[in-house]
């Protein structure tokens, strides 16, 4: 927050003229080729499309592109090191397991085993573990280097949210072919209650085949909005506040300016929990279809 106070105050023109809030919000909160980094605007790397048939990719590093990046590295150079350390502890029995920063990584790894994974996933359910656990880390990671001066949450990107339900999407089926067999597998979709016979059956079916198919496009469909609108709606308000104290000092009013940064700073300590609360909730939830379409019954 202090970092966009910073540039704000350095661009804003003199009485707070011309100073206009929404074109400040949008311009912080979209995506851009651009990297603009301690008064510096860096020029991020693009490449030629692909065209793949009808499809037309991009490739090139944008700036939600560039902190995904970011967001991945430190997941790995996080649980990595943590996951050696509390390794070679265990080996060498070690009663607590390892110590220091290795122990709060081990905490938070073993609370979401044993309290979101394992209850919601279900029996023999061990292989998806490590997704949830990583899934959870990586928003985490993406929510917070939004928080930072001069960062950029991706999760406040419709594309990348929906990229991430769609890739739990596929795991969520892929657990359900896996589990109940490409007959079960179909009942999912194409559902009818027992013990229903004849026309009953055949009506059950016309209604409920749509209603069920539905179903599961509506899931990664939820995750993906409830992710994005919380980011960005958190932004969008500390950004808001952060813009009236740009007008404040402009005003010459500087006596107004502590409300504004009062509120900004609360805001931007909800954002804070809420940055933990939402990949948990990301987290929970993808355990929990796994968990029901395991065990459809």
């Amino acid at each position: 927050m202090l970092g966009t106070m910073r540039a704000l105050m350095k661009t804003a023109p003199e009485e707070g003229e011309g100073f206009n809030i929404q074109e400040m919000i949008l311009h912080h909160l979209a995506d851009s080729h651009e990297w603009e980094f301690a008064g510096r605007t860096f020029h991020l790397p693009t490449f030629e499309p692909v065209h793949w048939g009808p499809l037309t990719l991009d490739f090139s590093i944008t700036k939600h592109v560039l902190f995904m990046i970011v967001a991945a590295v430190l997941v790995a150079a996080v649980l990595i090191p943590a996951a050696r350390k509390a390794r070679r502890a265990h080996a060498e029995g070690a009663a607590r397991g390892p110590k220091g920063g290795a122990n709060v990584v081990e905490a938070f790894i073993l609370y979401l085993r044993d309290e979101v994974a394992k209850p919601n996933v279900g029996h023999h359910g061990e292989r998806y573990y490590p997704y949830v656990i990583a899934v959870f880390f990586f928003i985490l990671f993406c929510n917070l280097l939004g928080l930072i001066p001069w960062g950029a949450s991706p999760t406040g990107n419709i594309s990348v949210t929906a990229a991430l339900a769609a890739v739990t999407f596929f795991v969520v089926e892929i657990a359900g072919m896996r589990e109940l067999g490409a007959a079960g597998y179909s009942k999912t979709i194409f559902y009818a209650p027992p013990g229903i016979g004849g026309a009953g059956k055949f009506l059950m079916l016309l209604i409920m085949t749509p209603v069920e198919f539905l179903g599961k496009l509506t899931k990664p469909f939820a995750l993906a909005i409830r992710l994005y609108a919380n980011m960005t709606a958190g932004h969008a308000v500390v950004l808001a506040l952060t813009g009236l104290l740009v007008l404040a000092a402009g005003a010459n009013a500087l006596w107004v300016a502590p409300a504004p940064l009062l509120m900004a700073i609360a805001i931007m300590l909800l954002e804070i929990f809420v940055a933990f609360l939402q990949a948990y909730i990301f987290a929970m939830l993808t355990a929990v279809f796994i968990g029901l379409i395991r065990h459809a019954h």
